[in-house]
């Protein structure tokens, strides 16, 4: 992604604008509810200003000749320790190890109010403004932002034990059986999480309405954001989940063995492991579902009766065959499947080319750099011809099938994922003793093959060498994501 400089200047709007357009909109800054919190009142009126048709303010003459005003800066966190809140005599009472301790305990608790200011203004800056506006209707607004309003109370509760668990000197005592208690609540994030990734391509459709895409970026020009998208802010929820294990293993690490809260402490790590363990499962069966309901079909011989029965994606992403057709090809437990990306009424979908590979019968060969060439033929065939790199093919051991694809990564690092995870879900299916890479004809690829995996960002493309590639035409295809990927 390409970070552009944001301006927080307000222009006027251009004079070739429709007057109506713009009075629509005057009344935003009416339209949201009054609260407390200074970040979300300076947003109205930010907004309220940058909405205006000319930017004037009533009964203010303004000078033909001013200067623009400076960009106002954005809002920054307070990022004070803990130990900078004490007084040089109070510090002397503690030891080093205490004051490490307290920091880390006051960093969770700041995260936590952070969180609880972040969830409160994705609702009164971005949700009730966009449902008030009709930018978006209420059932697009709740599939993307949840049922965030309910997370509140659940963190409000964490700040309240952990502040009555705070003494008279800013020192907290226990706070392990807090969190043993508290963490399994977390699973309420079970549905929000899973539905992240339909949330985001619902977002990102919608980004395509230029009403939509204005507020936003107005929303990001203002100081309330922290030159933030709406998205980061959604996301928020998920990497806050992410880090309590971190947060908690921290106190740890600064907590004496001999100390009453080391145990239970250790207990919560455990705790908090497994709910996020179920939160991952539930995320990616739902991810997986997610990519099965986009698969099209060409033919009803290319359906595959395992396909709606599979649970977990292992990985997924955009490759290239040796004719640079791009493919996204998706690895499932039982099933690999070669995909087009095609747009269908504005929608994202993956044609499937030719028949689903089974696991089970997947046969994978690693092959060198210029083994084989773009214009399909292998090393010495045309001397001018160009090397393809980050190689590897795969092929189905079924006869009835036929397959074989030579695709193509786009680095070496993304060659070993690949590889390194089909090999993987291959020795599921396969005893240990059964090689899933067939042994090269002598003197047609070298011998040595180096090992290799598959994850996250990978290019790879199918080239069908035993059929005819059929004629639909595919859109661009989307970066890959690693199913499994929230911890």
């Amino acid at each position: 992604m390409i970070n552009l400089p944001f301006c927080f200047c307000l222009l006027q709007e251009p004079s070739n604008k429709r007057v109506r357009s713009l009075g629509r909109v005057t009344s935003l800054a009416n339209l949201i509810s009054p609260v407390k919190n200074g970040a979300v009142r300076r947003f109205g009126q930010t907004i309220q200003a940058s909405f205006r048709g000319d930017g004037k303010s009533p009964g203010v003459p303004q000078k033909p000749c001013s200067k623009p005003a400076a960009p106002t800066p954005p809002k920054r966190r307070n990022s004070t320790l803990w130990s900078e809140m004490l007084d040089i005599h109070q510090k002397g009472t503690f030891s080093t190890k205490e004051i490490k301790r307290q920091e880390a305990i006051f960093e969770l608790f700041r995260g936590e109010q952070d969180l609880i200011e972040d969830l409160q203004l994705a609702r009164k800056a971005y949700h009730d403004p966009m449902l008030k506006l009709s930018i978006m209707s209420e059932e697009e607004l709740t599939h993307i932002f949840g049922n965030l309003d309910a997370y509140i109370p659940l963190h409000e509760d964490l700040l309240a034990q952990l502040s009555k668990a705070t003494g008279p000197d800013g020192t907290v005592g226990q706070i392990g059986q807090i969190f043993i208690s508290w963490l399994p609540r977390l699973n309420a994030y079970k549905d929000y999480c899973s539905n992240q990734l339909a949330a985001k391509a619902l977002l990102d459709q919608k980004k395509q309405d230029p009403r939509v895409q204005d507020f936003l970026q107005r929303c990001l020009e203002s100081p309330f954001s922290r030159k933030l998208d709406l998205w980061s802010f959604l996301d928020i929820p998920r990497s806050r989940l992410v880090k309590y294990p971190l947060l908690l293993k921290e106190i740890l690490k600064h907590t004496p063995a001999e100390h009453p809260d080391a145990a239970s402490l250790q207990k919560a790590i455990t705790v908090i492991q497994g709910v996020l363990s179920d939160i991952n499962m539930k995320k990616g069966e739902s991810e997986c579902q997610y990519y099965i309901d986009k698969l099209e079909y060409l033919d009803d011989r290319q359906r595959d009766a395992r396909i709606e029965q599979c649970k977990s994606l292992l990985c997924h992403g955009e490759l290239r065959s040796k004719s640079g057709t791009k493919l996204h090809v998706f690895l499932f437990t039982d099933l690999l499947i070669l995909t087009r990306p095609v747009t269908r009424n504005e929608r994202q979908c993956f044609q499937v080319y030719r028949q689903p590979i089974a696991v089970q019968d997947l046969l994978l060969e690693d092959l060198q750099d210029g083994d084989v060439r773009m214009g399909g033929s292998f090393r010495g065939a045309f001397s001018n011809a160009d090397k393809a790199k980050n190689i590897f093919r795969v092929r189905s051991q079924d006869l009835s099938q036929a397959q074989s694809h030579t695709l193509q990564v786009n680095d070496v690092f993304h060659k070993q994922q690949w590889l390194n995870c089909l090999r993987s879900a291959i020795s599921v299916h396969r005893p240990l003793s059964e090689p899933s890479t067939p042994s090269p004809p002598t003197g047609s690829v070298r011998s040595k093959r180096r090992p290799s995996s598959v994850s996250a960002i990978s290019h790879m493309e199918e080239t069908d060498e035993n059929y005819p590639q059929p004629g639909s035409q595919s859109a661009p295809a989307s970066l890959c994501n690693k199913m499994m990927s929230f911890v």
